[in-house]
């Protein structure tokens, strides 16, 4: 059995800017702000639509990221057939119905099958879907697809649990929720003991 905690954290994604779409997008958030009843020249809201203009370039990254390309960046051959867990990784994304953000942990395990890939980028998929306008639940499947298809493993297991924003300070304001979608492939879905293995190690509760 290989665990790798990621609780410490990984090298954090660069921030990128595209000056002309810097330039548009301040544009925007400039009239955005004047339509919200702010004064826009006032000293505290100057920079603010191009700071906003970069921030959601940063949030948004995972569009100009191939996913299945950082898998075979650090893709091995190795005869190793039990289960690799990478659990805890940090996980931050924006709602796509509400631009508001969702943020939890992402576990992640697969079981090789003649290939594996190295730890970190199992982080960095997660943050390649995450940097997306997303929901949960796709978010799940194309983690859970992205590394299937990239190493044909005899099964992927990932689960995500995480705050909504657009629950927790508007709508139904319920600030203590939390939103937990899974996705399986391959003797995940078929053995129990295996599921449940995978339960126990990430301490999930989660029973199926």
């Amino acid at each position: 059995m290989q665990i790798f905690n990621d609780s410490e954290g990984y090298e954090k994604l660069h921030e990128p800017e595209d000056v002309r779409k810097t330039e548009r997008l301040s544009q925007l958030y400039a009239e955005i702000v004047e339509l919200l009843g702010e004064d826009g020249s006032r000293e505290g809201l100057q920079k603010t639509p191009k700071r906003v203009a970069r921030a959601m370039q940063f949030l948004t990254q995972g569009y100009d990221i191939d996913p299945v390309a950082i898998i075979n960046s650090a893709k091995f051959s190795e005869d190793y057939r039990q289960m690799v867990l990478v659990k805890d990784i940090e996980m931050y994304s924006l709602c796509e119905h509400h631009l508001l953000p969702f943020y939890g942990k992402a576990h992640v395990a697969y079981i090789p099958d003649g290939c594996i890939t190295g730890l970190s980028k199992i982080a960095r998929v997660v943050d390649a879907f995450s940097r997306r306008l997303q929901v949960q639940e796709r978010l799940t499947q194309e983690i859970r697809d992205c590394i299937h298809n990239a190493l044909h493993p005899l099964g992927v297991a990932v689960v995500i649990e995480a705050a909504h924003m657009c629950m927790q300070i508007r709508g139904v304001q319920k600030q203590s929720s939390t939103t937990v979608t899974s996705a399986f492939t391959g003797v995940f879905l078929k053995d129990n003991r295996t599921r449940e293995e995978f339960f126990h190690l990430t301490g999930s509760n989660l029973r199926f």
